[in-house]
């Protein structure tokens, strides 16, 4: 079979996934017509009292697979437990069975684990794939709507161009199965962000996890600061991003009291305004604060304004001064997505250390690995392995079972579908990678990726590399060795 077979069968599938139960298009993306579920969005919650909630649905659908038994294997569950030569069963798209022996159907497919590891797919809470893909060029560079500090009309799935090679990269070197795509952090208020799962479709909306909470991007620091400053307009200084913040919210407030108001008794509906939808989502509680912050003392104060404003901050990305107020952040319930070890790229990022995943580890914090970075999000989990060595040696011991939470399971909290995938328990999304040897290792790489139970990646087999359209007649043809 030629890779341009493989390709048309595999847009056939995602064809295929793009339509529902009887057949037809699930969206306006996908050629929608009256009478079609698409259609039917107008009459979705809020749309006849306010605002439809979800104007551009998910409609992904998962890849067919089959029932698959993985024997021998070292298993880590993705919440801290390890079984050592051990089984995992995938059926129907689910987990359908983890432990030292566990019954299969007679027609599963049985892959040898002896001498691997399964753990649950990557989860890589920061990425702007899509947004900034592969080639770099100014002509795709579309992260960051750098024109206003507040752009919380934006979103970032607008961006998305789904044929951006570093997404079978992730998949295939990195064993990447769900991202979230976010806006660039030039704003104080950068736009929605947007939950993908990994796969080839031919529009954003099919690779849209179904359901999973909607983000904002916000940023403090330097970055606002300067871009704006540079322009000699406000804010140019950390106390006036502090003070845009707040009238924003403000006046996200009074939005939120009309259009509440509104909804409960009626009347002349308020003017409609995309930004302050999004900040309502917020206050309301739909939409998750995924806030860029490097410095501790300016964590602690946007903890404290979301206090003022009547909202959360889900996570903080990057801050690496995280380890400085690992009790705050437990206390606040926000988690922090850090490096390994970048440091000292400019003055906010200058007390980053090496140890900082394991002390918010040991101080009772949420905290995970992140990449940023196109290259970064293939080996994420060499990221941990460095931070796990950096913590050993300063006497914090962590297990590497444990260690998979930062990878997986509290990605997967952070961005509201823990309940359906992070870890390898029993009716979570079968999202799983098979490891040609300790994941923790530099000599390691994903031999087999599933996700929701599909075999998209097989190193052993060159039919199930993904390729791109954008990359069919190129050099090596998307080849990923």
């Amino acid at each position: 079979m030629t890779r341009w077979m493989i390709l048309t069968a595999a847009s056939a599938l995602a064809l295929a996934a793009c339509t529902n139960a009887k057949g037809g298009p699930r969206s306006a993306s996908d050629g929608a017509r009256p009478g079609t579920e698409a259609a039917s969005a107008e009459k979705a919650p809020g749309r006849d009292r306010g605002y439809s909630h979800d104007p551009f649905p998910s409609t992904y659908r998962a890849y067919p697979g089959v029932p698959t038994l993985v024997r021998g294997a070292t298993i880590y569950d993705g919440e801290g437990g390890r079984i050592e030569r051990g089984e995992v069963l995938l059926r129907d798209g689910k987990v359908a069975a983890v432990g030292q022996k566990v019954e299969a159907p007679a027609d599963a497919v049985v892959v040898d684990g002896t001498g691997k590891w399964v753990t649950p797919g990557i989860i890589d809470i920061h990425s702007h794939l899509g947004d900034y893909p592969t080639p770099s060029v100014q002509a795709h560079s579309d992260g960051n709507e750098a024109t206003d500090p507040v752009t919380a009309d934006v979103w970032a799935e607008h961006s998305v161009w789904p044929q951006d090679p570093g997404f079978s990269r992730a998949l295939a070197n990195g064993g990447v199965t769900a991202l979230q795509i976010l806006p660039g952090s030039a704003n104080l208020f950068g736009g929605r962000s947007v939950v993908l799962k990994n796969v080839y479709a031919r529009t954003m909306q099919g690779m849209k996890f179904p359901g999973a909470p909607y983000g904002l991007k916000m940023a403090c620091g330097e970055n606002p600061k300067r871009v704006y400053g540079g322009r000699n307009r406000k804010p140019a200084t950390r106390m006036g991003n502090v003070a845009v913040d707040r009238a924003t919210w403000a006046e996200a407030q009074r939005y939120k009291r009309d259009w509440d108001a509104y909804e409960d008794k009626g009347g002349k509906a308020p003017n409609r305004n995309i930004a302050m939808d999004t900040l309502r989502g917020v206050l309301a509680g739909e939409i998750r604060v995924q806030n860029h912050c490097y410095r501790a003392d300016e964590m602690a104060i946007v903890m404290d304004m979301a206090k003022e404003f009547g909202y959360k901050v889900t996570a903080f990305h990057h801050a690496v001064e995280a380890y400085k107020i690992a009790d705050l952040l437990r206390a606040n319930d926000t988690c922090a997505a850090v490096w390994a070890d970048w440091y000292g790229f400019k003055m906010e990022s200058y007390d980053g250390i090496g140890e900082n995943l394991a002390l918010l580890q040991n101080g009772g914090a949420c905290a995970m690995i992140h990449s940023d970075d196109e290259n970064g999000i293939q080996r994420l989990n060499q990221e941990v392995a460095k931070a796990l060595a950096s913590g050993r040696r300063a006497g914090i011991n962590i297990s590497d079972a444990q260690a998979w939470t930062w990878l997986s399971l509290n990605p997967a909290r952070a961005l509201g579908i823990a309940d359906r995938t992070g870890s390898l328990k029993v009716g979570k999304m079968a999202d799983a990678v098979l490891w040609n040897g300790d994941p923790f290792s530099v000599y390691t790489r994903p031999e087999k990726v599933w996700v929701d139970g599909a075999l998209l990646y097989d190193a052993l087999d060159p039919r199930r590399r993904p390729i791109s359209d954008f990359e069919l007649g190129q050099p090596g043809q998307g080849d990923v060795k």
